[in-house]
């Protein structure tokens, strides 16, 4: 779920003006997974942009503040949740812990690096949903330590609906500061591409 729509407008207009998202329906990208995409999203560049990166934790600390007043930890997953999901903590001066991709093959073999208290009720950050699969396995991490996932959030969401379903599956809720719809009507107002092009590209969302 976006959380609002003038947010999700100027985070759009913000990834696209860094490159931190690229639209290119005529010459497509490919993903790890294979899929061919007219759309590529590195949101670690937000670090890099201090208006982009504020406007980010703010809107994340105003979220919590509204729905979430009860949260006592933020929890990142890493790697690029880990950055934002500090960010907010420090703003809402909260603990902070990260979950690794995988457990540490050394040492502890650690999957969680930092304290989650039995009984904490926990902001997971996430800078990217897709599938929703790795930011769900990090929510179960932090169930299996025993405490209280309130919410995932994201920087942004494609908007498949196989995330949405297996987000509702996982019985966790979600928000996003932006998404490919709001990205997608940035690009028709500011004449980016041509009808065809546009249409590709949300023809391809559905398509996923």
């Amino acid at each position: 779920m976006v959380y609002k729509n003038d947010i999700a407008n100027k985070v759009a207009e913000y990834l696209l003006e860094i490159q931190a998202i690229k639209l290119s329906p005529n010459n497509l990208f490919t993903w790890a997974s294979g899929k061919q995409s007219p759309i590529y999203c590195d949101n670690r560049l937000t670090l890099s942009f201090p208006k982009v990166r504020n406007l980010i934790k703010e809107s994340f600390a105003t979220l919590v503040k509204e729905k979430y007043p009860e949260a006592d930890l933020v929890v990142g997953v890493a790697t690029a949740g880990i950055a934002h999901g500090a960010l907010l903590a420090d703003a809402l001066d909260l603990p902070f812990a990260y979950i690794r991709a995988k457990a540490k093959e050394h040492g502890m073999q650690n999957l969680v690096e930092g304290e989650i208290k039995p009984g904490s009720k926990v902001i997971v950050v996430e800078d990217l949903i897709s599938t929703g699969g790795s930011s769900l396995k990090a929510v179960e991490a932090v169930r299996e330590a025993g405490a209280e996932v309130l919410s995932m959030f994201a920087i942004f969401t494609y908007g498949f609906q196989n995330a949405v379903d297996n987000f509702k599956e996982a019985d966790c809720p979600f928000y996003t500061l932006s998404d490919f719809d709001h990205l997608l009507e940035f690009a028709v107002a500011n004449k980016l591409f041509s009808e065809e092009e546009l249409k590709f590209m949300s023809d391809w969302k559905k398509s996923m």
